[in-house]
C-alpha cells in the first residue's frame, strides 16, 4: 500500500536530516513538528523515534537547550518548542518540560511595542512582524493551556487582534509584512509605520498562527469570535488573489509582473489554513476546493520524485526580512530577487501539513 503525501515526504526527509543535523531555529522546529504530525495522523510509529533523536542532542538533563539565547529576545527561537510538549508527554522526561518552561520565560520578559504586541527580536525594536505571531502564538497557547493560565490566552489572542488592526490594508484586505510603531525605519510608511508590500509568506504565517491558536482556547473565550472574525475576513481577502494555477505569488498582489513569481510556501500555508479552517468550521466549504486547487498546482509545478524514490520540493523563498545590514528595503525587487531553493524546510514543513488535512479530509 502506496504511503500517504505527507508520510513519504516527511520520511524523504529523514532521509537526508539525521541526529547532530539539528539547529534550534524556528525552521527545523517547523519541518519536525509537521512531520510528527502526518506520523500522528496515519498511526504511523517511525516518525517519533526520529524525531526523538534530533531534540535529544540539543536538550540537557537540566532543560537547558544548544545554542538557544535567551537573552537575544528573538521570536523565531520559541516556535521549535511546540514539539516538547509531545515529546515531554510520549518520553516521560522532564528534561522536555523544563525547556518549555525556559522558553515560556523569554516570552515573560520579552520586550514589547506600546500597542502591547511582542518585539519581533530586540535588534528590530518597535517593529510587528507577521511571522513573529506564528513563531510565539501557537507555544504560547498551548503552554497556556497546560498550565491553566488565562492570562497567556488573554494575552495573545490580544496581539492577534491588535497585529490585525495595525498591518490590515483596508483596500485589499490583506497584511503588511511588518509594523515599525517608531516609524523611524526607511522602510516604513510615515503615515501607518507598514512595510510596502504584501509577502504571501508572512500573511501565512499569521493565518496559520490564528488557526493554530484556536486549538487551544476554550470555546466561551472572550477573544475567540473576534479571532474566528479574522480568519473568515483574512481568508476570503487572500483567495481573492489566488493565481488560476491553484498558487499564489510571491509578492501576493502583483501577479504576473515581471519577476514575480508562483511561490511555494505561502500557498501551501493558505491551503493548510483552508482545509483546517474547514474541518474545524472556522469557514464554510467553498474553501476546500481552492485548497485543493493549490496543492495540485504546487505538486504539478514543484514537486519532484529523484531516482531513490526520495521527494523534493522547490519554488521556496529562501528567506526576506527588513532591515538589518545589508539593508532590506522591502521592495518589490527585494522580494523577488531573494534565493529560491529545493527543500527548504519552511516550504517542506507547511507541504506535509497541507497534506495531511488535505488526507484528513478524504478519510
Amino acid at each position: 500500500m502506496d504511503l500517504p503525501l505527507s508520510l513519504r515526504m516527511a520520511k524523504s526527509v529523514e532521509r537526508r536530516y539525521r541526529p547532530g543535523m539539528m539547529a534550534w531555529h524556528y525552521e527545523h522546529g517547523l519541518v519536525l513538528y509537521a512531520s510528527l504530525r502526518a506520523a500522528d495522523i496515519h498511526s504511523d510509529d517511525t516518525i517519533y523515534p526520529w524525531v526523538y533523536s534530533m531534540y535529544d542532542k540539543l536538550i540537557g538533563s537540566d532543560g537547558s537547550i544548544a545554542t538557544y539565547r535567551e537573552g537575544e529576545y528573538n521570536l523565531d527561537q520559541i516556535n521549535a518548542g511546540k514539539t516538547l510538549f509531545a515529546l515531554a508527554d510520549r518520553s516521560g522526561e522532564e528534561r522536555f518540560s523544563l525547556a518549555a518552561d525556559r522558553l515560556h520565560k523569554q516570552l515573560v520578559n520579552h520586550p514589547r511595542c506600546k500597542c502591547g504586541v511582542f518585539w519581533h527580536k530586540e535588534i528590530y525594536p518597535w517593529q510587528i512582524w507577521l511571522d513573529g505571531l506564528y513563531m510565539e502564538g501557537p507555544f504560547t497557547a498551548e503552554y497556556s493551556k497546560r498550565h491553566n493560565d488565562s492570562t497567556g490566552l488573554d494575552d495573545i489572542t490580544e496581539q492577534i487582534k491588535t497585529t490585525y488592526s495595525l498591518l490590515r490594508d483596508s483596500e485589499t484586505g490583506l497584511l503588511y509584512h511588518a509594523y515599525d510603531e517608531s516609524k523611524g525605519m526607511k522602510w516604513s510608511n510615515d503615515e501607518t509605520g507598514c512595510s510596502p508590500h504584501f509577502w504571501s509568506r508572512s500573511i501565512g504565517w499569521y493565518l496559520m498562527a490564528a488557526i493554530d491558536v484556536l486549538d487551544f482556547l476554550p470555546e466561551d473565550h472572550r477573544n475567540r469570535n473576534d479571532v474566528l472574525a479574522i480568519i473568515k475576513e483574512l481568508s476570503a481577502s487572500v483567495l481573492r488573489f489566488q493565481d488560476e494555477s491553484g498558487m499564489w505569488w510571491q509578492v501576493t498582489d502583483e501577479g504576473t509582473r515581471s519577476g514575480n513569481y508562483l511561490e511555494t510556501s505561502g500557498t501551501c500555508m493558505f491551503a493548510y489554513s483552508f482545509l483546517k479552517g474547514v474541518r474545524l468550521g472556522y469557514l464554510d466549504e467553498s474553501f476546500v476546493a481552492p485548497a485543493i486547487k493549490a496543492l495540485d498546482g504546487v505538486r504539478e509545478k514543484y514537486l519532484e520524485e529523484d531516482e531513490n524514490g526520495e521527494l523534493h520540493l522547490g519554488g521556496i523563498c529562501s528567506v526576506a526580512g527588513l532591515g538589518g545590514n545589508p539593508y532590506r528595503d522591502g521592495s518589490f525587487r527585494y522580494y523577488i530577487t531573494e534565493k529560491i531553493r529545493v527543500d527548504d524546510f519552511k516550504g517542506v514543513g507547511p507541504f506535509i501539513l497541507a497534506c495531511t488535512e488535505e488526507e484528513l479530509l478524504k478519510k
